[in-house]
């Protein structure tokens, strides 16, 4: 095993570590049993995918600590990060009888991730839980900052809450077994934190793309360390998204809208981003705030790595819409996330939709 790197997420009382650490999966039950000192039980949340890989390595970690464990299995996949699965989790921690005390673990990638956080803080009122994200998407995004949501038809993670980890644990083994497009789903996100205030992290991750792609260790590690410490600073600074976190939806807001628009079936998150990427900086480029060239050499990266860049022709009026229902603005008025120059990003609140059709009008 390689030796840990821990980083603190300090939030007063919510503070919490992100541990990350080759071959670490094992010993989470050691590590829950340090923070939950007196619980027997606790439910973990999987899926049809994750399970077969990897619970029976949790499960006995867990058992060796005297954990009861209570499994929930969900089906695959953005479109059933809905209102009735997330029903499914919490019968699943009423049927385990799961005190207030004692915690559920999240063992999977973004989705699962996003609704067991949201169960959590909503079943009696808020009980602790646990990330473990099986995916690099979610070991640098979405198990850090306390973010938890489901989706609504008409937008991407609008119904949800602002709740805290106990703790991440991050094995960058497991990603021996994520198939590659998902793979370059996550390096899009390491890629955005490179743009939105690290150039010489993206110039690193530019720079390391057959390492990453092969799972070079050193490198994956760095990578997941220098991107989880980026999204904890910015969460450490603005907790729930009242002005700098916004940053980190770099992409977001037409990435959001094009999942939606697609019903959530035909992108993965980091793709659509990376999508939403690239129209961000092509807006940034025509309204004058980053010189020629920024978009290119994005796409060039994104194109390096496999990722589809190619805008789907949906009508203005459609992505208008659509990005109306993002949980970002303010008011009824869109926010958008632009870029000065690589590792320099800002919001922007004064584009007009004048703008935005002669955007979309150039792909």
């Amino acid at each position: 095993m390689s030796k840990p790197a821990i980083y603190r997420v300090e939030l007063g009382v919510r503070s919490y570590d992100i541990h990350i650490e080759a071959g670490c999966l094992d010993q989470l039950g050691q590590a829950m049993r340090g923070i939950f000192p007196g619980c027997d039980s606790c439910v973990v949340v999987s899926n049809e995918i994750i399970a077969p890989l990897y619970m029976q390595r949790v499960r006995l970690g867990l058992e060796s600590q005297g954990w009861e464990i209570s499994e929930c299995l969900l089906p695959d996949g953005e479109q059933y990060k809905n209102i009735e699965t997330w029903s499914a989790i919490l019968d699943a921690m009423m049927h385990a009888r799961l005190a207030r005390e004692e915690p559920i673990v999240a063992l999977g990638g973004g989705v699962v991730g996003d609704m067991a956080g949201f169960s959590a803080a909503c079943y009696r009122r808020g009980v602790p839980y646990v990330q473990v994200p099986t995916t690099l998407l979610a070991q640098v995004d979405s198990s850090v900052g306390g973010k938890t949501a489901i989706n609504h038809p008409l937008g991407k993670n609008m119904v949800g809450a602002f709740y805290q980890p106990r703790l991440v644990w991050i094995d960058p083994e497991v990603l021996s077994t994520l198939p590659d497009r998902e793979l370059k789903a996550g390096i899009a996100e390491l890629i955005k934190y490179g743009l939105i205030r690290d150039a010489a992290f993206f110039k690193y991750i530019e720079s390391r793309g057959q390492e990453l792609l092969s799972l070079q260790a050193e490198v994956v590690a760095h990578a997941i360390f220098h991107a989880c410490r980026h999204k904890a600073e910015v969460v450490m600074a603005d907790e729930t998204e009242q002005g700098q976190r916004a940053l980190l939806n770099l992409g977001h807001t037409f990435g959001h809208a094009l999942e939606a628009m697609t019903h959530y079936k035909r992108f993965l998150h980091g793709e659509a981003v990376a999508i939403g990427t690239l129209m961000a900086a092509r807006l940034s480029e025509q309204l004058g705030f980053a010189s020629a060239g920024i978009e290119a050499r994005i796409r060039n990266v994104y194109q390096a790595f496999g990722l589809e860049t190619e805008v789907p022709p949906f009508k203005p009026a459609q992505w208008l819409d659509a990005m109306g229902h993002d949980k970002k603005n303010i008011g009824r008025k869109i926010r958008y996330i632009l870029l000065r120059d690589i590792g320099d990003a800002f919001i922007a609140e004064d584009v007009k939709g004048d703008d935005i059709e002669m955007l979309l009008g150039s792909f």
